[in-house]
């Protein structure tokens, strides 16, 4: 059986409050499972290769600065592609920054722009075809109030289809829903054992 990624992510052990916790939602938690195994481990991946997939991934990892993804989805990549898992790393050296930034389209919201440059990968460290994906996968973690049709056509005019289009902003926002839900565990985890400790201080100092 597949480990629950979410929960190799959180560093939940089996039997853990958090366990249980996650354990009372059992839906939600196979759809998130599954989402993973679709988007990343897909049968039959198509013109969306698992190299791509796990290269998205591990990009995502590293700019959300969560290091125990980061090395999961590394390992992944690395499995599939060494050298360009090296790529990976240092263009994601490079793409960091805080977010959300960039402008507002609407009128209404103009005033709560943040200036942001695009970042645009060097297409030499990895091809064209990907160096697309990996600033549209920028855009959408950084910059969304900034997507738009002109965004996606750099991706057909990079090779991308219409079907791979899809799979590629499908798979940014899992990303983006599983990394913060393993980061909130984690957070979550990390206090209740603080708690956990302080109280067996005290009670060890009657």
């Amino acid at each position: 059986m597949t480990a629950d990624i979410i929960d190799l992510l959180a560093g939940i052990t089996p039997g853990s409050p958090l366990a249980e916790t996650r354990a009372l939602r059992p839906q939600a938690r196979a759809n998130a499972q599954r989402s993973f195994e679709a988007l990343l481990e897909p049968a039959q991946p198509g013109d969306f290769p698992l190299a791509e997939r796990y290269a998205i991934a591990a990009f995502t990892a590293r700019i959300h600065r969560f290091d125990a993804a980061t090395a999961f989805y590394d390992d992944l990549l690395r499995e599939e592609d060494a050298a360009l898992a090296d790529a990976i790393a240092d263009l994601a050296a490079d793409a960091a920054q805080r977010g959300p930034v960039g402008a507002y389209r609407e009128p209404g919201l103009a005033g709560e722009s943040t200036p942001a440059v695009a970042w645009r990968p060097a297409s030499a460290a990895v091809g064209g075809r990907l160096a697309a994906a990996l600033a549209h996968t920028h855009l959408l973690v950084f910059r969304p109030r900034e997507a738009s049709p002109q965004a996606l056509r750099a991706l057909t005019d990079a090779g991308w289809s219409a079907d791979a289009i899809v799979s590629l902003s499908q798979l940014v926002a899992f990303l983006a829903f599983q990394l913060r839900l393993a980061w909130g565990l984690r957070v979550l985890g990390a206090s209740a054992s603080a708690h956990t400790t302080a109280q067996t201080l005290e009670g060890a100092a009657r």
